[in-house]
């Protein structure tokens, strides 16, 4: 569940599109639903990332096979570093585990949208 630290706002909405990597050989996976999706893209540890850094978050499965997020970030306020803010927490922890191969189960390519789901 996000946090629900808004008191100062919310910024930095971003929307991501997921997609699975088609080498042609093997068929793309399908998924059910969203949890379904999230747990193919992402580890459970990259989960959590999310979950505890983004004040804001949904996601949606499109066509079956990709998984769309959108994700803003509230501020804890007064003189926080950027970097113990929430963006910052998300961004440094996510390269943490990217750089210990720990934030995807699989490889995917990523496409900013402008259609936000909220």
């Amino acid at each position: 569940m996000p946090n629900s630290d808004t008191a100062y706002g919310v910024h930095n909405k971003l929307t991501q599109i997921l997609s699975q990597i088609d080498d042609g050989s093997t068929p793309l996976t399908n998924h059910a639903d969203v949890d379904a999706a999230k747990s193919f893209f992402y580890t459970t540890e990259a989960l959590a990332v999310f979950d505890e850094c983004c004040t804001q978050l949904q996601w949606a499965v499109v066509d079956n096979t990709k998984l769309k997020c959108t994700m803003a970030f509230g501020t804890k306020g007064g003189n926080i570093a950027a970097a113990d803010d929430w963006a910052g927490q998300f961004n440094s922890r996510k390269t943490a585990l990217i750089n210990s191969s720990g934030w995807n189960n699989n490889q995917y390519t990523t496409a900013s949208s402008d259609a936000h789901l909220f």
